[in-house]
């Protein structure tokens, strides 16, 4: 049983990568988290390297620099099944962050550089509630570095094709089942590489059509810190100190949307993305030093989703753009399996933007988006531990647009 414990008290880890699923708000660009997150089907200058890079090559300037910052406040309520026991999560806020930097070469060579942040967040328990034995507190951060190349085949299609580096670091800890004082932390660091296709097809001066590609990215994790708070009469047995590995899979996205120019003013988007969770069926860990620890397997079993997104954009004049998204986001999360590290409900959010431009040149992009996580009763049966959960995440952002 205590193997089992110990076991369960990696599972956390899982983080890395379910952070980035149930949560998955692009912020990549604040005029997309103003239209519902969309941009696989319009051009968006610099900001196509994430959303399509195909369109890279179709943008009306010759250089684009764009760069921005979101802040997440996000708060997580919990109530156990069968008790007036009520749990809040204290979270610090996140500030996720893109910058871009793309010019054409020529009249069909367009080039860019992306780095963006678009998984990374916190999530703070009380130390002492009824969950600490399966979290007390985690935070993830990871940077995606993406050199693009995108090509204008005539004056309705562009292709295009990026190369993605991810870094990242994962810190939690958690209670262990030896009294109020014990617990365990796991801090590591984490790599991969994937890749971003896009192609970008203007049907008609008013409808335009968008497929993106980003690939499945394995992090992988070697010589992580596992650090053990337990009593001396355990200590024999259960390394203070150890290093582990593990192989955490980001899933595969393929987007595919449309954008309508319904007037001068208006432009018009809809957008569903296909987020390919299925390949995450089980988390494995190795540990450098055994003791009571054994190389496990933990099933996970997530299942694909499908997010359907909706926004639009008003054009009032040369200075003031106005914008409205809304989209709806599925749990991946496996029912047997739901653990309040990674608080993933079915989230219902709504936008809403503005962008001031100044000059011709410059624009300040302001965007706000509001998820509200629907309140599920849910439950992780290898601990018989089950609630209800309701979550709220509250995002404005601040961008900067230059073009020349």
């Amino acid at each position: 049983m205590r193997k089992l414990f110990i076991f369960s008290t990696l599972l956390a880890m899982s983080f890395l990568t379910t952070q980035a699923g149930g949560y998955q708000v692009r912020l990549q660009s604040n005029r997309s988290t103003g239209m519902g997150l969309t941009g696989t089907a319009f051009q968006m200058g610099a900001s196509s390297m994430f959303y399509n890079p195909g369109a890279l090559s179709m943008m009306n300037t010759k250089t684009d620099f764009s760069l921005g910052v979101s802040g997440i406040i996000s708060k997580i309520s919990f109530q156990k099944t069968g008790s007036n026991f009520v749990a809040e999560t204290d979270n610090d806020i996140s500030t996720p962050f893109y910058v871009y930097g793309a010019g054409k070469i020529n009249e069909k060579w367009a080039v860019g550089l992306a780095i963006y942040t678009p998984y990374g967040s916190s999530s703070a328990w009380e130390n002492n509630w009824s969950g600490r034995l399966l979290i007390q507190n985690i935070a993830l951060q990871a940077i995606f570095f993406q050199p693009t190349l995108s090509y204008k085949f005539s004056e309705k299609l562009g292709v295009g094709a990026g190369l993605v580096y991810t870094t990242g670091s994962v810190k939690l800890q958690k209670g262990l089942n030896y009294g109020p004082d014990t617990y365990a932390k796991l801090d590591g660091s984490a790599s991969g590489i994937g890749f971003n296709l896009g192609v970008f097809y203007e049907a008609s001066d008013k409808l335009s059509v968008g497929i993106n590609y980003r690939s499945e990215i394995t992090m992988d994790v070697a010589d992580g810190d596992a650090q053990f708070n337990v009593p001396a009469s355990v200590g024999t047995s259960i390394p203070a100190e150890n290093k582990f590995s593990a192989s955490l899979p980001l899933p595969a996205n393929f987007d595919f949307g449309l954008s309508f120019q319904a007037s001068e003013k208006l432009l018009l988007a809809a957008e569903i993305n296909w987020v390919m969770w299925s390949t995450y069926e089980s988390l494995e860990f190795s540990f450098e030093q055994q003791g009571e620890l054994l190389n496990s397997t933990n099933p996970r079993n997530y299942k694909d989703t499908f997010i359907p997104r909706i926004g639009a954009e008003y054009r009032f004049n040369d200075l003031f753009t106005f914008r409205a998204g809304a989209y709806y986001d599925q749990s991946p999360a496996n029912e047997d399996y739901f653990t309040p590290e990674t608080v993933s409900l079915d989230n219902v959010a709504f936008t809403l933007g503005l962008s001031i431009q100044p000059t011709e040149r410059l624009s300040i992009d302001l965007s706000y988006l509001q998820i509200s996580g629907l309140e599920a009763q849910k439950n992780y049966q290898p601990d018989q531990f089950g609630g209800t959960y309701k979550s709220a995440a509250f995002i404005p952002g601040f961008g900067l647009t230059y073009r020349f």
